[in-house]
């Protein structure tokens, strides 16, 4: 797309890109209000559902195990990574030329892969969590201490700055020159590699690299805990045993298959031949969606969750 006069700052025979404008989805005019009505509900039902599993697992007693604690800092991170998202895509849908300065663009980006990071370390601790409660039911209040708990949950963050900061170096070292037009409706690694003037090749090479990493490390977790966790669950001779041990997977299992799934289309695709188009609307489903999802996930298919939530619903209506 062509670029704006307005955001682009001369520099000898160069120009230098000081803002960005956010297309969203202004490719559908007609959708514009449906759109907006739709996304606003998505990020009402993801603060909502999000803080109220954050609450309920903090307040009830019952659910102060390791599972929940997990869970309450998955919710954490999924606060962070809609209202990251969420409130720049709206304000696409109201203003016609929606920008964003170079710093708020690079902030944005930053705070984006560190909550990506961390949710995807964090589905990854929380396998390791199932393996431990149904493999070695007997250690698993020992091993999976407060203590452990806490650390693992801090190393997902500096996994996540980490890798974000990698990242963010990485692109926004990169020249953004005559064309200040971002086809997206956030700052994603796509769309900014895109359209930077700058030699992308060594870019790509070291984000690819930081991505198998993180990509690799995770899904050999999951892939392996689970593995371990059905050769247990086989073991079970009663049909009402396996099903309870199984029972405590679903969940985050539904979660892991959906985030995993979307990631692994999104970055590991067909690269340069891959729509942007098509890169929105998957990017919806991974940024807003799941977020969204994750709440219902865990709370319909989880008894003590329900159960915690009448408990506070009985409480409130007694103080009334």
């Amino acid at each position: 797309m062509a670029g704006s006069g307005e955001g682009v700052k001369g520099k000898t025979n160069q120009t230098t890109v000081t803002e960005f404008i956010l297309v969203g989805f202004l490719d559908y005019p007609e959708l514009q209000i449906p759109l907006f009505i739709i996304f606003l509900l998505i990020y009402l039902i993801t603060l909502v559902g999000n803080i109220g599993i954050i609450i309920l697992t903090k307040i009830d007693a019952r659910l102060h195990s390791p599972m929940y604690f997990f869970l309450r800092n998955l919710s954490i991170v999924d606060v962070g990574y809609s209202t990251t998202i969420a409130p720049k895509l709206l304000t696409t849908f109201v203003i016609e030329h929606s920008t964003i300065s170079f710093t708020g663009c690079a902030t944005q980006f930053f705070f984006f892969v560190i909550f990506v990071t961390t949710e995807t370390f964090l589905l990854a601790v929380m396998a390791y969590d199932r393996f431990m409660a149904i493999c070695y039911p007997l250690l698993y209040f020992v091993v999976m201490s407060k203590k452990l708990c806490t650390l693992l949950v801090i190393a997902t963050y500096v996994f996540g700055f980490v890798n974000s900061i990698s990242h963010t170096i990485v692109i926004f070292s990169l020249n953004f020159c005559n064309s200040n037009t971002i086809n997206h409706f956030f700052c994603d690694i796509p769309p900014m590699l895109q359209l930077s003037c700058s030699d992308t090749h060594i870019a790509r090479i070291v984000l690819l690299i930081l991505s198998t990493i993180v990509g690799l490390t995770t899904v050999l977790t999951v892939l392996i805990s689970y593995i371990a966790i059905v050769i247990a669950i086989l073991k079970i001779r009663s049909a009402q045993g396996r099903y309870k041990a199984f029972s405590t997977c679903t969940s985050h299992l539904i979660t892991v298959t959906i985030y995993f799934g979307t990631i692994m289309f999104m970055y590991l695709g067909p690269g340069s031949n891959f729509s942007l188009d098509k890169d929105k609307i998957v990017s919806v489903f991974y940024t807003l969606i799941i977020s969204s999802l994750n709440p219902f996930i865990y709370s319909l298919r989880n008894r003590e969750v329900k159960d915690a939530f009448s408990r506070m619903l009985d409480k409130v209506t007694f103080l009334k």
